[in-house]
């Protein structure tokens, strides 16, 4: 659906409309909404980011896009800097004047989604995951669910990416006028193609990608890597992704003792995801919560088994014994079992596991139909 015209081009006189994007990461825009951000740049949108400022900031200068540096803690929650935040946001909208805002990520969500309702600027809103504090629904879990409930009220849409964080979210009274499920971010099937199924003669690679911190799963899935690297030595084990500031003195000497003992490969954080998966036999993806995983849903469209989680945002992606396995959650144990079990399974099963997900993503969860889904809201909302 079309979102800009002669009316639009009327309305405002000679300037074209104007998005705003609020986020947390640039990488994560880049990566996983550059799509999304392009389609708005061919309806005619002049597309503004703010985000703090980092080196994958060029990525989306070079598409382009106007990026604006907005400082804050991503994970912080020190009321002093969110309140600043905020009234970073209210200068920001005072001095852009958009026509429409997207949020993405907690902290954008809330301080963002108040200040455009003060504002009373269109805006919406993209739950991609409901974060630690509120699952574990404790004091903080409590009053950021009491701080959602104001901040969407107003939302023009507030965009879900799994079922079961969009049903938590509407008994708790968030996004109840108007809300809509995505697929997620979905996926780009021309950037993520196909890859063979790789030869097996010097072991099975299991291939982890996250961020190294508890709630990702790294525990697991270095205890389940120690624990099958002894039962079954042809085995091999890949970890990729960074760092979290706060986490990284519990696991670097653990990852550390694992690749001096060649047991583990950490490739830190890298830029050749998709290289690395194709080099690989079977993905794991052990996270405790997720919106919905971007990670499994490029191992299924390059055509790889995964084994996953058994929470929201993780096995929507997969179709359990069908083109992967699922495991609970906070669970060595069970983890180990998921690796035992597909190693018990001969190559061409495992072959035939990850083109059956290849197919699921086709069907399902192409990144085109994220995009039409947006375009369509935000023409209504206009």
């Amino acid at each position: 659906m079309p979102v800009y015209n002669s009316k639009d081009q009327h309305r405002h006189g000679d300037m074209r409309m104007k998005i705003l994007v609020l986020s947390n990461y640039a990488n994560g825009l880049f990566l996983f909404r550059k799509e999304v951000l392009q389609a708005f740049q061919r309806q005619g949108y002049e597309t503004v980011i703010s985000v703090p400022y980092d080196e994958n900031c060029r990525k989306l200068e070079d598409m382009g896009f106007l990026v604006l540096p907005t400082e804050f803690e991503r994970r912080g929650s020190n009321p002093v800097h969110d309140f600043k935040l905020f009234l970073k946001y209210m200068k920001l909208l005072k001095e852009q004047r958009p026509d429409v805002v997207l949020t993405y990520t907690i902290k954008p969500n809330l301080y963002g989604g108040l200040a455009c309702r003060i504002k009373r600027i269109p805006y919406f809103v993209n739950i991609t995951g409901l974060g630690t504090a509120v699952e574990k629904q404790g004091l903080m879990g409590r009053a950021l669910i009491a701080f959602y409930r104001v901040a969407v009220q107003k939302a023009a849409c507030v965009f879900f990416q799994n079922e079961g964080n969009k049903q938590f979210m509407l008994e708790h009274g968030v996004g109840k006028k108007r809300n809509r499920l995505l697929p997620g971010s979905g996926v780009n099937l021309q950037e993520h193609p196909y890859e063979s199924y790789p030869c097996e003669d010097e072991g099975i690679i299991f291939l982890a990608v996250l961020r190294i911190m508890k709630d990702k799963g790294i525990e697991e899935y270095l205890t389940a890597a120690q624990q099958i690297g002894k039962e079954f030595p042809e085995s091999r084990f890949y970890l990729a992704g960074e760092y979290e500031q706060e986490s990284k003195k519990d696991y670097e000497p653990w990852i550390q003792r694992l690749s001096d003992e060649g047991k583990l490969k950490y490739f830190g954080h890298i830029d050749n995801v998709p290289e690395v998966m194709a080099k690989s036999h079977v993905i794991v993806h052990p996270s405790y919560h997720e919106g919905l995983s971007n990670v499994l849903l490029e191992a299924a469209a390059c055509g790889r088994p995964v084994l996953a989680s058994d929470v929201p945002g993780c096995r929507e992606t997969l179709q359990n014994g069908l083109s992967g396995l699922t495991f609970p959650a906070k669970d060595a144990r069970g983890l180990t079992q998921a690796m035992k079990t597909i190693l018990s399974y001969s190559k061409s099963d495992r072959q035939e596991m990850g083109i059956r997900g290849r197919e699921y993503v086709e069907e399902v969860f192409d990144r085109q139909k994220v995009i039409g889904i947006y375009l369509e809201e935000i023409g209504k909302s206009l």
